[in-house]
């Protein structure tokens, strides 16, 4: 019997990170027999070369505090930015339905559907959370409730009740 661990990465910006991104991480972990979930925070987010708010570091330290709650979570920062390569070494990649629409347009990969296709070939086992109107397809869809409306961009805009605790706490957002 093996003794390896299944490790799911979890990419975005976390800007601030909210109730949906905790929720979606513990269902991948019962739904896909998944034993650390590594939220990934890339130092230069693909489509968000630009924000507003928290710079990279100060939302790794709000990621932290909020990990050591939970001893499946672990944080990284990222130089990579597609998803392909942020996955590499994972035995499963989570994202949003909308993420895994935007990752199948050319325009992220020079307008190559080849590179675009050799990029998703190369990608682990997939767990894919809807988030109307965007619907995961069927066969990498986790089932989750009751968070569809949560986004960070809600939280940004006022919706503080939305973040975790910690990033509330922090003054940050």
């Amino acid at each position: 019997m093996s003794s390896a661990r299944r490790r799911a990465v979890y990419p975005g910006s976390f800007n601030p990170p909210t109730i949906a991104h905790l929720d979606l991480s513990q269902a991948v972990i019962e739904q896909r027999s998944v034993d650390v979930v590594v939220w990934s925070i890339s130092r230069v987010a693909l489509g968000k070369e630009s924000h507003d708010g928290p710079t990279v570091e100060e939302r790794f330290v709000v990621m932290n505090q909020v990990a050591k709650e939970y001893p499946w979570l672990e944080i990284q920062v990222t130089d990579a930015q597609l998803l392909a390569d942020i996955a590499q070494g994972f035995d499963v990649l989570i994202m949003g339905a909308d993420k895994w629409e935007q990752i199948n347009e050319l325009q992220w990969y020079g307008g190559d559907s080849a590179a675009r296709d050799a990029a998703l070939a190369a990608l682990p086992e997939l767990a894919i959370a809807s988030r109307q109107p965007h619907v995961a397809p069927a066969e990498y869809e986790i089932q989750l409730e009751g968070v569809e409306l949560v986004s960070s961009s809600a939280a940004r805009a006022g919706a503080h009740h939305l973040m975790l605790p910690h990033a509330r706490a922090s003054g940050l957002w």
